[in-house]
């Protein structure tokens, strides 16, 4: 079952069906689909997606998923999945665009990657980042991630791999 977390500002909170139209209106945001390298998903396949998660992952225990909280604000999204890209765990992360640039970006993957050795005992956890995305590049390397590899998508847009130790 997906914990409920905390770190200096935020909590980490497993989804509840009140915050469905939050997690929608992030996920269709423009601007965050951008950074996450995501194309526009119709609304209903949103609403699909989150009701899933309560109906399928939650029970199912397939993996941590959370909608991110300050100031009793829904700021985004995070999540510690097994990736088809390497044989490992990913985190992944969306935050709204007004919260970006004051340290939350670098207090969620703190907090995942604590999490990820503490609670799910994983020695090591991915990241992908798209190239162009320099802000988030420059805060994977303050926080110690090595560059893995470029995986580069059919639409020739590249996206760069990362690992870290849980140990760090």
């Amino acid at each position: 079952m997906t914990p409920t977390l905390h770190s200096e500002r935020l909590e980490f909170t497993p989804y509840r069906s009140e915050d469905e139209e939050a997690f929608v209106t992030l996920l269709r945001n423009e601007e965050v689909r951008r950074w996450m390298g995501q194309d526009e998903v119709p609304e209903d396949d949103l609403r699909k997606a989150f009701r899933m998660i309560l109906t399928d992952i939650y029970p199912k225990g397939l993996f941590d998923v959370w909608g991110l909280w300050h100031e009793g604000r829904y700021i985004g999204h995070a999540e510690a999945k097994k990736t088809g890209n390497v044989d490992g765990h990913e985190l992944i992360t969306a935050l709204a665009p007004e919260y970006w640039g004051k340290g939350f970006g670098t207090e969620i993957v703190r907090a995942l990657v604590r999490h990820a050795g503490d609670n799910l005992g994983l020695k090591e956890v991915y990241g992908m980042v798209g190239a162009e995305n320099a802000a988030s590049l420059a805060m994977a390397e303050r926080l110690g991630f090595s560059h893995v590899r470029d995986v580069v998508g059919d639409d020739g847009a590249v996206t760069k791999m990362f690992v870290i130790s849980t140990a760090t």
